[in-house]
């Protein structure tokens, strides 16, 4: 657990670019996490959940568009927390790498969602 603090205390004291990186990161999944319980439509039985190759659409009960919610809180909370492990195990690089990928996973799913909420 120190060397996890320590961590996080380079990475803000020496990485500028990383904690931004982290902290945009974080305000995106925010984002999607507002998004996605904003447009929760309760009143309705049957909503569009997903979106599968053979089938297209799937629908099911409204409360499965939490795991949308659940994924924003995944890519907010989880990720910053693994950035924060990768740096320790093989740096600033690959950790930059791996947020960015983070930020487009969130851009994706948040693509999905506006897509999903206009088919339904």
């Amino acid at each position: 657990m120190k060397s996890f603090k320590d961590d996080i205390i380079t990475i803000a004291q020496t990485e500028r670019g990383l904690l931004f990186m982290m902290a945009i990161n974080l305000l995106f999944s925010l984002g999607l996490m507002i998004f996605a319980i904003v447009t929760l439509n309760p009143n309705s039985l049957v909503t569009r959940v997903g979106y599968g190759d053979i089938g297209g659409y799937r629908e099911g009960a409204w409360s499965s568009q939490f795991a949308y919610v659940i994924a924003a809180i995944i890519f907010g909370v989880l990720h910053n927390l693994l950035a924060v492990k990768i740096f320790h195990k093989r740096g600033s690089g690959m950790t930059k790498f791996f947020l960015i990928t983070t930020t487009m996973l969130i851009f994706g799913t948040l693509i999905v969602l506006i897509r999903l909420l206009r088919e339904g």
